[in-house]
């Protein structure tokens, strides 16, 4: 960690909703992190927590009906909220990168694979087509295509889903960008593929001393990769800490519900699903968003949205069971026992 550069990418209090029919949907609601030079962070949560949103705010990629309320995205001084569509060309897929979750959908199905690096090579890059064809091989060597001078002139359809996936990650690493953005880059794919797309994803990382915001709904996909982990519910931070604080020293009750659906292969426990839904944010609820799935809420969580307590430097959660009057309450019984393996294997020592 100490190693680490300066703070590369900062979002303060980014608020975002979409217009609908139904009403504002208030999907963002004051959203803070930053990743440091080289640093991989994972922002976690279930599907409609808001992570996608932060990103392709971040990206200025919002549809049409997104409207960014307030907040600021910092990055090398400059802020991507109030930045143009030129500012963006400048931005976007030169200094950021991004992994997108579908590689079918992120690839143009008629067009050669090899087209496809090379384009992006010839506009961030203006190079030549000898230069550009000879740059998008070695990128295709370098995420793991055999014979890549054969499958350059090959279809998407050609490739496996992994074999795509990579395609995707050459084509984001294409103009050498400092910041990696993946958005649910293994989602697609089977569990032995994900492995590798993940070990793939981390041995550049360190080859290229890239700055990685991971974004997923699955805990367990960023135990080995990340630095940092922020936990999301219902377009908020609900607790952020260090890795070793979330899977070791979890305190929000969403934190140890995600951590409880996770799967064990050591143990083969009984999943535990998450009750009920995630709220409508149209009408986002009063209170803690959690508390009508939390089986520990309190009349409190009802009423007021609790404040974030300092657990220690690196790790804060938004929970009023961390307040000095709240009663004492145990983890999970499913949590203790897996943390206690994890300890006494030497895990994350």
């Amino acid at each position: 960690m100490n190693d680490l550069g300066e703070e590369v990418l900062k979002v303060k209090n980014l608020r975002v909703h979409f217009r609908s029919y139904a009403g504002e949907v208030h999907a963002v609601r004051g959203v803070s992190f930053y990743v440091r030079r080289g640093e991989t962070i994972a922002i976690v949560g279930e599907s409609g927590s808001g992570k996608s949103v932060s990103v392709k705010a971040i990206m200025g990629i919002l549809t049409k009906n997104a409207v960014i309320d307030e907040g600021e995205i910092d990055y090398g001084g400059q802020d991507l909220v109030k930045a143009s569509e030129e500012d963006f060309h400048q931005i976007r897929g030169k200094k950021i990168g991004l992994i997108f979750q579908d590689p079918l959908s992120a690839l143009n199905p008629i067009m050669k694979i090899g087209k496809q690096i090379t384009e992006v090579l010839r506009l961030g890059k203006k190079m030549g087509r000898k230069e550009a064809k000879a740059k998008a091989i070695e990128l295709m060597d370098a995420v793991g295509i055999s014979q890549p001078e054969v499958r350059f002139n090959q279809y998407p359809f050609q490739f496996s889903g992994g074999m795509r996936q990579r395609i995707v990650i050459a084509i984001a690493l294409a103009n050498d960008p400092e910041i990696l953005i993946c958005d649910e880059p293994t989602t697609a794919l089977d569990v032995s593929v994900q492995a590798k797309i993940l070990e793939l994803i981390e041995s550049i990382k360190k080859e290229r001393h890239l700055s990685v915001v991971f974004i997923t709904h699955d805990l367990g996909v960023v135990a080995n990769m990340a630095e940092r982990v922020y936990v999301m519910y219902a377009g908020k931070i609900v607790e952020h800490g260090t890795c070793e604080d979330i899977f070791f020293r979890p305190a929000h009750p969403y934190t140890w519900a995600l951590l409880s659906s996770m799967p064990d292969l050591e143990t083969r426990e009984k999943l535990l699903a998450i009750p009920g839904t995630p709220p409508n944010m149209v009408f986002p609820p009063k209170g803690d968003a959690f508390a009508q799935r939390n089986r520990y809420a309190m009349q409190i969580d009802f009423e007021e949205e609790p404040p974030f307590f300092r657990i220690s430097d690196t790790h804060f959660a938004a929970t009023w069971l961390l307040h000095p009057d709240a009663p004492k309450v145990e983890l999970p019984e499913i949590l203790r026992h897996r943390i206690k393996r994890m300890e006494m294997e030497g895990v994350g020592s």
